[in-house]
C-alpha cells in the first residue's frame, strides 16, 4: 500500500504530492488526514506531512520509493480534518484530491505580515524620571524629552506614533536603543476586515417560539445531543435573534461558530449586528477581501483570537480547532452550491463537518429547499416554526396583477397600472420602494404575452430555450422543434421572450417619476471591493426612494422605511429550464415580499405574472409554505425528480466535437434500477470553441451514483477514446 501525502503544509503548494510506502505495522491504522514523519530530501531529515490519499498503484518506481517513518501525533490536527473532509468531497461530489484539496485548505500564499516596531522602556520608571529629569535643561535634547514624556506616561508607543506626531527622528530612537534606556520589540499585526461602527448590543426580547427555539437547542447541545435544526420562520420573524442566542450559549462553552449567508451583499447588516453582540470575537471571510486580509483571517482563526466567522460558503472551511456549531442562513440559496469542481453542497457539506467535530448545525429560512424541509418531514431534521413577525409589524398586503389584463387595457409598459399607482404614493409619502426584476432565467424562454402559454418540453415538463438557429430546444432530454411565430394556444402574435432588464428599469422610472432618486445594485454597479455596502448604505440613509436592482436586494436585508415592493416579471424563474424553477420562484417572491413593510407602517408588494394561477406565485401572494411544499413535492415525485430521488449530472466536454460524439457513445455499464437519461447536447452546447454534452442518471440511492460517478471517472482515464474529453459531475444539479 501507498500514502500519497504533502509535505510541510504550511509552507508548501498544494498542487505537490510525494508517494510514499506504508510500513506493514500501519496499514491497518493509517488514514487520510493523518500527520505523520517521512524522510524526505537528499539527507532524509524527518518532516512532518499530511496523507492525503491511499492507494495500492505506485505512481513510480518503487525501487526508489522511501517507507513512512512513523505517525506524528494521535490527534487530528486542524489540516488533518480537513484533508479527511477533502477525501470526503472528492468521492460524494466527484472530483480530484487536488481539488478537493484546494478547496478545503487555504491556499498559503506568501503574504507579508503586517509588522509594527513597539517602543518601551528598558528601564524603571524610577530610572526613566531621573534620566528626563538630567536631559530637560539641555538645548540638543528636545526630541528626547518629548519621547521620555511620552513612555513614562504611556509605558510603550508605536515607532510609528512617534515619528509622525511628536517628531521623534530613527536616529533618536536608536541611540536611546543602544544607551539601554528603551527597547525596540517587533509585534506581528493582523490585517482586520472589519470596520464598521457600532453602539452598544442591542439585543432584544425573545418571543415564546424564538424562546423555545433556543432552550431547546441548548438543551440538546448541553446533553451532548449534536444534530440539525431548520428554523423555518417567515420574512422578519427574528431568526437572526435566536441565532445569535443559540451562538452566545457555543461560544461561552469555549467552542467556535461559523456562520454562513449566501450573498457579499449581507455581509454589512450581519456583521453590525453581530458585532454589537460579540465585539471582536467575530471576524468576516469573502472573495472581495485581499488576499493579506484572508491570510491573516485563517490565522486569527487557527490562534483562537475570533470565535466567529461570518461569510458565504468558503467560509465553511475556517480552520477553528473546536467547532461547535454551523449556522446556515437562508438555507434554500443556490449560492451554497458550488459552480465548479468538486461542485458540492454547502448544507451537506457542513452536516458531515458537524459529525466528524461532534457539532451542531442550524438552518434558517423564510422558504426552506424542498430537500432540506422533506427531512424535517422524516424526523432527520428538527423543525422550529416560527410563523409571525418578531416585531408588531404585520405580513405586508400583496397585489398579484395579470399582465395579460394590462396588455387588454392597453398598458404596454413593464410597470402595471397599480405599481404606477403605488410608486406615485410613495414618492409623496417619502417612503421608499424597491423594484426586484427577476432575471434568473435570462436566456430566454418563450411566452404568450396575450394567453400566457408557455413553450414545454412534452416529455419533460421544462420550458424550452430559443437558440440562434430559430429552434426551441429542451436542454434535459434534446428535444428540439422549430421557433413558434404564434401562440399555438390562442394565435396571438405577441410570443416571443422577456428583454428588459435593470437599467432599462431604472431609466424608465427616472423618466415617469423625474422627482425620484434612484440607485441601482447589480452585477455592473457592485464589481468593486465596497461595492455592495456603498449602495446600501445610500439606501439605508434615505438618499435613495427606489432601489431597483436583481436577486440580490431581496435577500435578508431589513430597511424599515420600505413599504412598496414591485416584482417585475415573476415568469421568468418560473421557466428557468430547470425542474427547480417553481421552488426558486416561489423562494423569490417571498423573500422579495418580505422586505415590506417591515417597520411602523404597513407595506404592499406588487407581483406581476402572465400565469397567476400557477401555484408557486399563488401560494407566495398568500406567503403560504405549507401549501406550496405538498404541491411540490408531489410534482418531484411524480417526474422523479430530487428530493425524491438522487441525481448524478455528467458533463463531457472537447475542442474536438467528433471525439465528443465517439466518447459519449462509449460508457460504463449502468447499474439496475437507474433512470438514464442523454446524452444530449448542453444548454450551451458551444461556448469559447468547447463543445459540451450531458447525462443525467437518476437513483433512490445516491451511493449507486458515486459508484458509477467512480467507474466513468476510472474509464475517461484509462480510454484512449476519452483522450480529448474532460468529464465532470454534478450531484443533484440546480440547474440544467
Amino acid at each position: 500500500m501507498y500514502a500519497d501525502v504533502i509535505i510541510d503544509i504550511s509552507h508548501e503548494k498544494l498542487d505537490k504530492t510525494f508517494q510514499y510506502i506504508i510500513p506493514a505495522g500501519l496499514e491497518e491504522t493509517l488514514e487520510v488526514g493523518m500527520l505523520i514523519r517521512v524522510p524526505f530530501g537528499k539527507g532524509n531529515a524527518l518532516r512532518d506531512a499530511y496523507v492525503v490519499d491511499i492507494t495500492d498503484e505506485p505512481s513510480f518506481d518503487v525501487d526508489r520509493m522511501k517507507y513512512i517513518d512513523s505517525v506524528a501525533v494521535s490527534k487530528v490536527p486542524v489540516e488533518g480534518r480537513l484533508i479527511q473532509l477533502a477525501s470526503w468531497m472528492k468521492k460524494n461530489f466527484g472530483s480530484t484530491m487536488s481539488q478537493a484539496l484546494k478547496t478545503v485548505l487555504p491556499v498559503k500564499d506568501s503574504v507579508k505580515h503586517i509588522e509594527k516596531k513597539i517602543i518601551s522602556l528598558a528601564i524603571s520608571k524610577d530610572e526613566a524620571q531621573s534620566y528626563l529629569e538630567g536631559i530637560e535643561s539641555k538645548k540638543n535634547c528636545k526630541a528626547r524629552v518629548r519621547l521620555m514624556h511620552a513612555l513614562i506616561e504611556d509605558g510603550r508607543i508605536e515607532q510609528g506614533f512617534a515619528a509622525s506626531k511628536l517628531s521623534i527622528s530613527a536616529q533618536t530612537v536608536k541611540s536611546l536603543e543602544n544607551a539601554g534606556i528603551i527597547r525596540i520589540e517587533t509585534e506581528t499585526s493582523y490585517r482586520n476586515p472589519i470596520s464598521v461602527k457600532v453602539s452598544e448590543d442591542d439585543r432584544k426580547q425573545l418571543n415564546d417560539r424564538q424562546k423555545y427555539a433556543v432552550d431547546s437547542f441548548c438543551s440538546d447541545y448541553d446533553a451532548g445531543k449534536y444534530g440539525t435544526y431548520l428554523i423555518h420562520g417567515v420574512t422578519g420573524s427574528g431568526k437572526t435573534e435566536v441565532y445569535m442566542n443559540m451562538i452566545e450559549h457555543v461560544i461561552n462553552s469555549g467552542r467556535q461558530v461559523i456562520m454562513l449567508i449566501p450573498e457579499i451583499a449581507l455581509t454589512y447588516q450581519t456583521v453590525v449586528r453581530f458585532y454589537r453582540r460579540f465585539g471582536d470575537k467575530v471576524s468576516i471571510m469573502n472573495s472581495r477581501m485581499s488576499k493579506g486580509e484572508r491570510y491573516d483571517q485563517f490565522l486569527r482563526a487557527k490562534n483562537g483570537d475570533v470565535s466567529i466567522m461570518i461569510g458565504p460558503r468558503s467560509a465553511l472551511f475556517t480552520p477553528f480547532n473546536d467547532i461547535g456549531l454551523i449556522v446556515i442562513d437562508e438555507e434554500h440559496e443556490g449560492a451554497y452550491k458550488s459552480e465548479t469542481s468538486p461542485r458540492y453542497n454547502a448544507r451537506e457539506t457542513a452536516i458531515h463537518m458537524a459529525e466528524i467535530a461532534g457539532a451542531s448545525v442550524v438552518l434558517g429560512s423564510a422558504t426552506p429547499s424542498v430537500t432540506a424541509f422533506s427531512k424535517c418531514m422524516s424526523g432527520e431534521y428538527k423543525l422550529f416554526s416560527l410563523p409571525s413577525r418578531a416585531s408588531k409589524a404585520s405580513m405586508p398586503q400583496v397585489h398579484t396583477i395579470d399582465l395579460r389584463e394590462e396588455l387588454k387595457c392597453g398598458n404596454r409598459t413593464i410597470f402595471s397600472r397599480k405599481l404606477q399607482e403605488l410608486l406615485a404614493d410613495r414618492l409623496e409619502k417619502g417612503e421608499q420602494s424597491m423594484l426586484f426584476i427577476n432575471k434568473r432565467g435570462y436566456a430566454g424562454f418563450i411566452s404568450c404575452r396575450s394567453c400566457g402559454h408557455v413553450m414545454k418540453c412534452p416529455h419533460c415538463d421544462i420550458s424550452m430555450t430559443e437558440h440562434y438557429n430559430k429552434k426551441l430546444v429542451c436542454h434535459y432530454c434534446g428535444y428540439e422543434t422549430p421557433m413558434v411565430k404564434k401562440c399555438p394556444e390562442c394565435g396571438s402574435p405577441y410570443i416571443s421572450g422577456f428583454r428588459a432588464g435593470t437599467e432599462q428599469i431604472e431609466e424608465l422610472v427616472k423618466k415617469m417619476y423625474p422627482q425620484a432618486r434612484v440607485l441601482r445594485m447589480d452585477m455592473d454597479t457592485t464589481s468593486g471591493k465596497d461595492g455592495h455596502t456603498g449602495i446600501l448604505e445610500k439606501f439605508a440613509n434615505h438618499e435613495a426612494d427606489v432601489l431597483v436592482g436583481t436577486q440580490m436586494i431581496v435577500k435578508g436585508h431589513d430597511f424599515p422605511d420600505v413599504t412598496l415592493v414591485g416584482i417585475l416579471a415573476a415568469d421568468m424563474s418560473l421557466y428557468a429550464g430547470s425542474y427547480m424553477s417553481a421552488e426558486r420562484t416561489f423562494q423569490l417572491l417571498v423573500q422579495a415580499a418580505g422586505r415590506a413593510g417591515r417597520g411602523d407602517k404597513k407595506g404592499e408588494v406588487v407581483i406581476q405574472t402572465y400565469t397567476p394561477e400557477h401555484y408557486s406565485i399563488a401560494t407566495a401572494s398568500k406567503q403560504d409554505y405549507n401549501e406550496f411544499f405538498q404541491q411540490e413535492i408531489q410534482y418531484r415525485a411524480l417526474l422523479n425528480y430530487p428530493p425524491v430521488c438522487e441525481m448524478l449530472m455528467v458533463k463531457f466536454s472537447s475542442a474536438d466535437e467528433k471525439a465528443l460524439e465517439k466518447a459519449v457513445e462509449k460508457l460504463p455499464d449502468f447499474p439496475q434500477n437507474v433512470q438514464v437519461i442523454g446524452p444530449a447536447n448542453a444548454s450551451l452546447y458551444k461556448a469559447n470553441d468547447i463543445y459540451n454534452k450531458v447525462l443525467y442518471v437518476k437513483s433512490e440511492d445516491y451511493d449507486v451514483l458515486t459508484d458509477f460517478a467512480q467507474k466513468m471517472e476510472q474509464l475517461a482515464r484509462e480510454s484512449a477514446v476519452y483522450r480529448k474529453v474532460s468529464v465532470q459531475f454534478d450531484f443533484n444539479p440546480l440547474t440544467m
